[in-house]
């Protein structure tokens, strides 16, 4: 019953990650992982499908040997946490004290991002000729 569950999730992330890589606004690799996280609980045919998919494969792998995010990854998550933020200060009716604990948040994600290397080591990079 679980793996059903499993197998269920992993589409519905795989379909989130679709939509990512359509509107620029939802996030594709958070979703790809979440994904591959929940086919490697459900399937083995379809973990290794994505794994090794000519798109989303690369980005995938280089999260799970070396925890590796890409610099314009990083760049296009520090610019709409950074959006998010300006909009929910201006716009946002919320107190103050609930915009205080949301930026905590924030400033983790952006702390998370910068700190992982946006190249894998050079012993292990691909030399393209």
């Amino acid at each position: 019953m679980m793996k059903i569950v499993y197998f269920i999730l992993g589409w519905f992330f795989f379909v989130l990650g679709i939509i990512g890589v359509l509107l620029p606004v939802v996030p594709t690799t958070p979703f790809m992982l979440l994904a591959l996280w929940a086919f490697s609980r459900s399937s083995d045919r379809f973990h290794s499908w994505l794994y090794n998919h000519s798109l989303f494969g690369p980005p995938l792998q280089m999260w799970q040997k070396h925890r590796v995010i890409p610099l314009a990854g990083k760049i296009m998550s520090v610019s709409f946490i950074s959006i998010s933020f300006i909009y929910m200060t201006v716009f946002s009716p919320v107190s103050i004290l609930l915009k205080l604990i949301i930026a905590v948040f924030m400033l983790y994600g952006v702390w998370f991002v910068l700190t992982k290397p946006s190249v894998p080591p050079k012993n292990d990079r691909v030399i393209e000729l």
